[in-house]
């Protein structure tokens, strides 16, 4: 699936416009709103959110806000979220995993990164202006012509990473114009009693047999990495979901597609303090967590909604907290005096939990086997049916969800199947609707993005492929997309090199003829975790690649409103043994360079 292209910041415009359906003139795309015409035109896949917008406003008039952000993550900076956190899908009708909205009382935009402009046009109504970028240079600008000198642009301080709050507050310094927390949602406010009802699924443990070391053991490393720092941090605070349901080898249902559950943890040398829904813990799990009590392996249970109370508490003392600034809170960050913290880009325990261990590596390789034969039978299915006329992409979809959950272990597809067909593969994560989507034809192209949650592995693959004649171009950028896997999977690289530095052998093929690819070339992946698995990938924010990791490799090309192409293949980061021909050079022996070893 997709990478990333992590982690942008973005905005909205709001714009005032009717919300008339009417045709389009002759010729004219119907897929995509036309807000320059009088009425406006919008598709049937726009929401019209005239009302939502003005209760907004409403409540920003209410306590004296003049502009008002709304990011599309939750406060654990997940890029997958629960109905109940999607407050951007809602207030704009933009179902996008990124963006950012601005409202301000007579205007709104979002902010999006290229992977999702067309998708923005055929969801936004006119009220919403779309801004091509994802740079908060470009939201700050706008704010600033929006907002006059004196005012103030407010934001929920837990829905923003430590690094965007100090990206707006830096932009914003000299002019005029005050950054203002406020910690009473608004969005939530307006929202209602309509608003999703909090998760209450149950969180249990996982299999031994499915885990790489036991909980204990886990605590235990961690806690040696607390001692062995230069400045002894007293504990680690962990906001990233994956971070939590990771360390304590715990599983959840509390966001579609994705095996975990809203959790902090703070781990301090003698104490663990775990602030979850208590109640929904199973015996099996509480006991597990409880065995040790009392004792520095004892798990205390405290209320999810405590954390922020508790971690203020705790920081009266002589301590120094560790935390990870990509997925901790500025609201959570604040609570923390500077002289009291330790900051890294990602806790020891997302550094951890990168780097698969032998057992891990087995599973994840076993899981992604099961998975081969499920994507095999659904591409022999599609060469017998699509002849035949009778497949489309939602029916498609559902058949590969089926063809998974038959295989050992399924717990279900990891995040919602990619099956489109035509035009509609250009846009990156398109998701087929029943009753929307595209019959699958011998004529067109078809664009395969499906991934799996197994108890010993997450998988993600994408294939494309044409059962009739493609065009010379389409044949040429199929070509030169492989071309690039294929170098990136050959290639052979020194250790500790970052991923950055070398994705770029995945696009030479295409740059070589003036083309390219608006998204990331690969991201990590869990162990019935996360599809999409940080800090491992090909981005400028990720760490460098290290034997034990697994990351996506996957190049594309797209021409809009034509096809779209993606090849995906998930590889383990392995030594590469090269021998040195040249004096000198690595002692004249054996070098421990670094390869990629496909699993897929």
């Amino acid at each position: 699936m997709r990478p990333p292209q992590w982690i942008p910041a973005w905005l909205l415009l709001l714009h005032g416009c009717a919300t008339a359906r009417l045709p389009q003139a002759a010729n004219a795309r119907t897929d995509i709103r036309d807000c320059s015409t009088d009425p406006p035109y919008l598709p049937p896949t726009a929401t019209d959110t005239t009302a939502r917008v003005a209760a907004l406003r409403g409540a920003m008039r209410a306590l004296g806000a003049q502009a008002y952000v709304v990011p599309a993550t939750d406060a654990h900076m997940s890029e997958y979220i629960s109905a109940r956190d999607a407050r951007l899908g809602w207030l704009t009708g933009f179902s996008g995993s990124a963006g950012t909205g601005v409202v301000t009382q007579d205007k709104a935009a979002l902010w999006t990164d290229s992977r999702y402009w067309t998708q923005a046009e055929r969801q936004l109504d006119c009220n919403w202006d779309l801004q091509r970028t994802t740079w908060i240079e470009s939201i700050v600008i706008w704010i600033l012509e929006a907002v006059p000198v004196g005012g103030n642009i407010s934001l929920d301080p837990f829905l923003f990473s430590i690094d965007t709050w100090n990206s707006y507050r830096q932009a914003l310094q000299g002019s005029g114009r005050i950054l203002l927390p406020i910690e009473t949602n608004l969005v939530d406010q307006v929202w209602g009693d309509q608003r999703p009802a909090a998760a209450s699924s149950e969180i249990y443990s996982l299999p031994e047999e499915f885990t790489g070391s036991s909980w204990q053991e886990k605590v235990a490393r961690i806690r040696q990495e607390m001692e062995q720092h230069v400045r002894h941090p007293t504990a680690v605070l962990l906001s990233g979901l994956e971070e939590t349901a990771w360390l304590f080898n715990l599983r959840g249902d509390d966001i579609p597609y994705n095996p975990v559950f809203y959790s902090y943890t703070l781990l301090t040398n003698t104490s663990i303090s775990l602030f979850v829904g208590e109640q929904r813990l199973t015996a099996a799990a509480r006991s597990s967590l409880r065995a040790a009590c009392p004792g520095p392996l004892c798990v205390e249970l405290r209320e999810y909604g405590r954390a922020a109370e508790h971690l203020r508490q705790y920081v009266q003392g002589n301590v120094t907290v560790w935390l990870g600034t990509e997925y901790t809170t500025y609201g959570l960050y604040s609570l923390i005096p500077q002289e009291k913290l330790l900051e890294d880009s990602y806790s020891p325990v997302m550094l951890a939990k990168a780097v698969k261990n032998t057992r891990e590596q087995d599973l994840l390789r076993a899981a992604h086997v099961r998975d081969a034969v499920a994507v095999i039978q659904y591409l022999l299915w599609l060469e017998k049916t699509v002849p035949l006329g009778e497949v489309d992409e939602f029916s498609g979809a559902q058949r590969m969800d089926a063809l998974r959950q038959a295989q050992e272990h399924s717990r279900g597809p990891s995040f919602q199947s990619i099956s489109a067909s035509g035009l509609n593969a250009a846009l990156a994560h398109y998701s087929p609707s029943n009753g929307s989507s595209r019959k699958l034809s011998v004529d067109e192209m078809y664009l395969a993005d499906t991934g799996g949650q197994y108890l010993d592995g997450t998988t993600d693959i994408t294939r494309t492929v044409h059962w009739g004649t493609p065009t010379p171009f389409q044949k040429e950028a199929y070509t030169r997309v492989l071309m690039g896997s294929i170098d990136l999977f050959r290639l052979v690289f020194p250790p500790n090199t970052a991923g950055r530095v070398i994705e770029s052998f995945a696009r030479r093929p295409l740059w070589d003829v003036g083309l390219n690819y608006g998204h990331g070339t690969g991201h990590g992946i869990g162990n019935f975790l996360s599809v999409h698995e940080w800090p491992v990938g090909f981005q400028s924010n990720n760490v460098p690649l290290t034997a034990g990791m697994f990351t996506s490799i996957e190049p594309g090309y797209y021409q809009d409103g034509e096809f779209g192409i993606r090849i995906e293949d998930i590889a383990l980061v392995v030594e590469a043994q090269t021998e040195s021909r040249y004096r000198g050079f690595g002692a004249g022996g054996q070098i421990r360079n670094m390869g990629l070893r496909s699993v897929t």
